[in-house]
This record gives C-alpha cells, structure tokens and sequence, in this order.
C-alpha cells in the first residue's frame, strides 16, 4: 500500500515544481516586457539627441552658405520645400507637420477611426520625421524639432505594441502616451514637462495605474538626452532682478492679454491655413508641390527683409535674448510669425514649439524697452514666451512647467502661472485648442 502513496507524493512534487517554474517564467516575462519599455525610453532619448544634432547642423550649414550667397534664400528655399513635401507625400504619408496631432489621433482612432484609417506611427514615418524635418531647416524653414519627437517617440513606443507580454495588461495607447512624453522631455530636456504634456494634452483620461510606467519611461529618456547634452538648461540661465515696482501684477497681467491675443491669433490662423476649405486650399490641393515651392519663396522673401532671423528653429536667437541680451530688430518677432504661419502651411515636416517660443521672446523683446523702468528685461522674455506658447497650445501648465525648466525660472514661477494661465483663457475666446482641432480633423470625431 505504500507504493500508490509514494507515487502520489512523487505526482504532488512534480505539479508543485512544475507550477512554481510557470510562475517564475511568467514572472521573468513580467520583467522583460518593463525592461522592453525601458530601453524603448532610452531609444527615444537617444534619437531625440540626434535629432537635436542634426537640426543644429542644418541650420548652421544653411546660415554658413547664407552668409556667403545672399541669393541662396532665394533658391534653396523654394526648391528645398518643394523637395520635402515631394518626399513626404511619396515615401513618407503621416510625417507632414506637427506630429501632435497624429498622436492625438492614434490614441483615439481604435474606437473612433473613419473608414480607411491610414496609421500615423511607424518606425518608417519617425525615420521620415527626422530626415525630411532636419532638411527642411537645411531649406530655411522656421519649424521646430520638439513637436515631431512627439510623434517619434510615439512611433518607437507603439513599435513595441503586440511584443509584451499579456500579463502585462499595457494598452496600445498608453505606449503611445508614455512615447509622446518622453519625446517632449528628451527633446526639452525637461522630465516634468513632458509628465505634465502627458497628462495636459496626449490624454486627459489617463489611468492612474499607468502614471508610474509613464514616468519612468519619460525620466529614463530625460536622462539619456541629460547624459549626452549635459544638463545645461534648454536656453541658459537667465538672470533676474527684485521688483522694480509696485505695479509688477499689472504689467504681468498685461503681459498675458498680449501674449494671449497673439498666441490665439497665431492658432486660429493657423487652424485657417489647414483648413480645406481655408484660402489657397484648392490650389494646395490640386499642386501641393508647387504651393510648397510658393511658400518657401515667400519665406525666403521673409528672410532676406529680416535680415536672416527668421530662419530656422529660433532656438539660437532665442537663447542669445535669454543669455546675453543679444539686440534683435524690431520685427523679429513679425517675421518669425510668418514665417512659421507658412511654414507649417507648407505641409513640410516641423513642429511649433521653438518657433512659438521665439516668437513670444520676440514680443518680450518689444515691451521690455516699454518695460524697462518696470520689470527686468529677463523676466518680461520668459513671461512672453510661456505666455505665447500657452495661447497657442491652450496647455498652460505645460507651457509654463516647460519654460521654468528650460530657464531655471523657479523664482518667478508664480508669474509665470499667472501668465500661462490667464494667456490660455485669452486664447480660448478666439479658437478652438490647436492640437485637438487639427486631430479631430484628421479623425473626424473624437471625445474631449
């Protein structure tokens, strides 16, 4: 009789080894699939960093031909943008313009897709994104990087959807959040910018139960992007003075209604320029080529009466008000208006971020002198930047979150709440959220 026991013994230490070892497989998949989402992070930081490269190069390279060819402007522009949109519409459909929107759109279009969705997130379009972005600021168009490492990120992060494990219970649209917010925080070097971007724009019903693996994903490529640019603030460090007078809330105040006037005029134009049935939408639509063409002209022209400035990302410019007071004309802050308005009418892959903030120090540049017995001229630039990006994105706690880290402006952060914030209201009074629009016209319809 003690043999069956034995054996039923025998049988219960097999099931039970047999059982702990499914366990510990489950349990390693459980980790490998983290571990995948990591490096996925810190791929994402590690292309930011060479998208910054490259975009620095190009528009040095532009710049370096410039100054020796006045004409050039008026060939490369043209020619160049004509160019990029041809390759875009070729080889790369979904890479054209911001690449916020198309993310927004993804997260979406699951439930809410028209018939014949075309997927806006690939390793194809994020490899489009940064070749055909960097050679359109090689053709002098005024577009920004940070904007397109949203939808690159976002592309990486989507890549490995369908490669976790199921225990892992991650969502397809979650991947694509955690990657839109570490684009923006490796591109900005400001982790808790992209936290806040996340939260603010990508995706307003975010689960709790995702927020830690969001924030590790957007600290590991903050960390990367840190690790090889330094941790040098985004445009220096600024320096600030004490109040100069008891009236300090008022020019604030005035600071927003300004910047929210403009930043709401800026996002409704620009919402008109991308319309289909906006002005000129017929003639983009039957010759995008040759529109593209047109609008690099025009830009050129910008250019060429703006002494050069307008070209580019605006980061340079930006960063010489910021940190050595550099003297800008007048209309600096005009032309790049512009000439960002017909860059992104273009359908050239660019972001708005960077133009945005040029634009707003532009502005700051102007009421500073106005300003000058009032406020310092440090505090007045950051003001107007967070204030203008905040009206054209009508994301204030981004906008000021990122401009604080950017400058290290914790010392004003109080007014630069006020401003977003008030600066955000203004610009809702006359148009819609930029992003959202433009995705619910790529979607058709999606919840807000």
């Amino acid at each position: 009789m003690a043999e069956p026991a034995s054996l039923d013994l025998v049988g219960n230490l097999v099931a039970h080894w047999g059982k702990k070892q499914r366990w510990r497989a489950a349990y390693l998949r459980f980790w490998l699939g983290r571990l995948l989402i990591w490096i996925g992070a810190i791929c994402v930081g590690l292309l930011a960093v060479l998208f910054a490269e490259l975009s620095e190069a190009a528009v040095a390279a532009f710049r370096a031909i410039a100054e020796h060819a006045w004409w050039w402007p008026l060939l490369i522009c043209p020619v160049g943008g004509a160019t990029v949109v041809w390759a875009t519409r070729r080889y790369f459909p979904g890479a054209e313009g911001s690449g916020i929107p198309q993310t927004i759109a993804e997260i979406h279009h699951d439930r809410h897709s028209p018939v014949g969705w075309r997927p806006m997130l690939s390793l194809r379009i994020a490899f489009g994104k940064i070749a055909l972005g960097t050679a359109a600021l090689f053709a002098g168009f005024s577009t920004g990087r940070e904007g397109p490492m949203v939808q690159i990120g976002a592309a990486v992060m989507n890549s490995l959807h369908g490669r976790l494990p199921r225990r892992l219970n991650i969502q397809r649209r979650h991947l694509i959040v955690a990657g839109g917010a570490a684009g923006i925080a490796a591109a900005f070097n400001t982790p808790l910018a992209g936290i806040m971007f996340a939260i603010e724009e990508l995706h307003r019903g975010l689960e709790q139960r995702m927020s830690g693996l969001l924030i590790v994903a957007i600290v590991l490529a903050g960390v990367v992007s840190q690790a090889l640019l330094g941790d040098a603030t985004y445009f220096g460090w600024v320096s600030y003075t004490g109040l100069k007078s008891h009236l300090q809330i008022v020019w604030v105040l005035l600071i927003a209604v300004a910047c929210g006037l403009a930043g709401g005029a800026f996002a409704r134009l620009m919402l008109l320029s991308a319309a289909s049935n906006g002005p000129f939408s017929g003639f983009r639509a039957a010759h995008p080529i040759r529109y593209a063409a047109v609008c690099g002209l025009l830009i050129a022209l910008i250019g060429l009466i703006g002494d050069y400035q307008s070209f580019g990302t605006g980061y340079a410019e930006t960063r010489d008000l910021f940190e050595r007071d550099a003297q800008l004309p007048w209309h600096y802050g005009l032309d790049k208006f512009f000439a960002t308005l017909i860059s992104y009418a273009s359908g050239v892959p660019g972001g708005i971020f960077a133009p945005s903030l040029a634009i707003g120090a532009g502005i700051g540049n102007n009421i500073a002198v106005l300003l000058a017995d009032q406020m310092s001229a440090g505090t007045v630039l950051v003001l107007c930047a967070a204030g203008f990006l905040a009206a054209v994105t009508q994301a204030p706690i981004t906008a000021f979150v990122i401009v604080m880290e950017m400058v290290s402006g914790y010392g004003i952060v109080i007014d630069l709440m006020i401003v977003a914030l008030l600066s955000s209201a203004v610009s809702r009074g006359l148009c819609f959220p930029l992003y959202r629009t433009l995705a619910q016209r790529m979607l058709g319809s999606m919840p807000r």
